[in-house]
């Protein structure tokens, strides 16, 4: 029989890092057809972490849309973070892994820059390492549903589905007939047919199916 228990991240994998500062890194945005792919950084200090809202934090996919803005919002207003955005033209010329590890340092290096901080330790969502550890970086440690274990990347997952879902309604309002504030440019059977129906626009990638064989086929 199956526990019921409900699985939350937790600050546990971050407290093993001792005297050091540890965020967490995550991204929204690789399986979509159009938009880009956003990374966020975050950082979650001593004061956050005794709020009521730390303890309504979970993976982005599970929180309602309501909940998850309202977590979005505070986190925006109370904690550290940084943001990276790859556009649809570049995961097209270098693939959608490589992208998403480039958002993952541009959004390391925005929290940086912004923040004039330098984290020693960077949890991050997946199986793979984004970047090279530099010479502040003394681990980087990739955590597969990371984002349902750490509450640093769970934070960060919230801040870039939010970020993608804001860039994504601005879309919309120039595309409406293919209702990106719905679907987010997931590939819904809703969108696939109205990519049949109106073609492709400038946002959509071109390299992802299936697209690509649309343009073979018209091409032909």
């Amino acid at each position: 029989m199956k526990s019921l228990t409900k699985i939350s991240p937790d600050y546990s994998i971050e407290k093993t890092y001792e005297n050091l500062m540890v965020v967490g890194i995550d991204e929204a945005g690789r399986g979509p057809l159009a938009g880009p792919v956003v990374a966020a950084c975050a950082f979650l200090d001593e004061k956050f972490l005794q709020s009521e809202i730390c303890l309504k934090i979970n993976d982005s996919k599970k929180l309602s849309k309501k909940l998850r803005k309202e977590i979005f919002l505070f986190l925006k207003k109370e904690i550290k973070f940084g943001i990276g955005i790859v556009d649809e033209k570049i995961i097209d010329q270098i693939n959608i892994l490589e992208a998403t590890k480039l958002a993952m340092l541009q959004a390391y290096e925005n929290f940086c820059n912004k923040n004039k901080m330098f984290p020693q330790v960077i949890l991050v969502d997946g199986n793979f390492k984004p970047f090279a550890k530099t010479q502040s970086v003394k681990e980087i440690l990739a955590i597969v549903k990371g984002d349902q274990k750490s509450l640093s990347i769970a934070a960060a997952s919230i801040l870039a589905k939010e970020t993608r879902d804001e860039i994504m309604n601005e879309f919309h309002q120039k595309y409406p007939h293919f209702s990106w504030d719905k679907n987010a440019a997931y590939p819904t059977k809703f969108h696939i047919d109205k990519i049949v129906e109106f073609g492709i626009c400038e946002f959509h990638r071109k390299s992802f199916e299936p697209i690509k064989s649309m343009l073979l086929t018209n091409k032909k």
